[in-house]
């Protein structure tokens, strides 16, 4: 049963080459997940029959790699991601295109995530310190193995939420299911190929650099932002508290009225900074999120 279906999933993912890994992933599993469950369904109804005789009219329903390969690419061209980066307008300016940031919503989406990633971080963080040292600590007793295959699970289907956070927040295509569990294999096969899967351990690791990097982020933008509010708001907050801009040892600093539209200007420019700033970095979190949490 396993090869004929081995086989046109090789198939199909040949034909695939050379589009999006998670195009591929989703491909793969929805197939993969469609033709073990009719296949399973068949054998209940026509227990005598072979696997070849089964597989022949559900494979011929489904269709040929080609067209499966074909219907998923002509989908991808219909559901791109809402923040997905788009192709810069050749006509812009050099000025149109530094300050046409303050109106991308993309680059909005980016600095919440940078913001939103220390939570993210601590949650992952912790959740991948404590199942490797429990499964580490639980590996001696009966618990251990058990445990372990839970803790692996789980990270998948972490990897998998982070992948909805990733596409939806910064327009990255990750995979939009998980793989289905192999059947027909013993619990110990099934244990052996998570445990040599390359994708969990850098999930895994994934997960543990998110605390670093997401206190990083927040850290850097949560302090440009408060610097480019206290720049722009500063004649606000002047004229309804009557608040130095600044205090050092006791001693209060007041900007002189004819400086204001210096430091509104100055705030701007720190936002347009932080919002192109918040787009480069997003980039970076796509692409380690791309490479580490999608099976090749």
């Amino acid at each position: 049963m396993s090869e004929q279906i081995d086989l046109y999933l090789d198939r199909l993912r040949a034909v695939l080459a050379g589009s999006d890994t998670a195009t591929v992933h989703d491909a793969i599993a929805d197939a993969e997940e469609h033709l073990r469950t009719a296949l399973e369904g068949a054998k209940h109804s026509a227990p005598d029959a072979t696997d070849a005789e089964l597989l022949a009219p559900i494979l011929a329903q489904y269709g040929t790699p080609e067209e499966v390969a074909k219907a998923y690419l002509d989908l991808e061209t219909r559901m791109v991601p809402t923040f997905a980066p788009r192709t810069p307008v050749a006509h812009r300016s050099v000025v149109g295109r530094v300050v046409g940031v303050l109106v991308d919503p993309r680059a909005y989406a980016a600095l919440l995530f940078m913001l939103f990633s220390l939570i993210t971080g601590v949650l992952f963080f912790t959740w991948a310190v404590t199942g490797i040292s429990l499964s580490l600590g639980l590996a001696i007793t009966i618990l251990g193995l058990p445990f372990f295959g839970f803790f692996v699970y789980s990270v998948e289907g972490l990897a998998l939420v982070e992948g909805r956070i990733v596409e939806a927040m910064l327009g990255v295509r990750m995979p939009r299911r998980q793989s289905p569990p192999q059947k027909g294999i013993g619990v110990w096969r099934r244990f052996k190929a998570r445990l040599t899967d390359k994708r969990g351990w850098t999930s895994i690791l994934y997960m543990i650099l998110k605390l670093p990097l997401g206190v990083l982020s927040f850290s850097v933008f949560i302090t440009l932002i408060a610097y480019a509010l206290q720049l722009i708001l500063h004649p606000v907050i002047r004229w309804l508290w009557d608040a130095p801009f600044i205090n050092i040892s006791g001693v209060e600093y007041f900007v002189p009225v004819g400086l204001y539209p210096v430091f509104l200007i100055a705030g701007i420019l720190d936002l347009i900074l932080i919002l192109h700033l918040a787009r480069f970095a997003a980039k970076g979190y796509g692409a380690m999120a791309k490479a580490m949490l999608v099976r090749a």
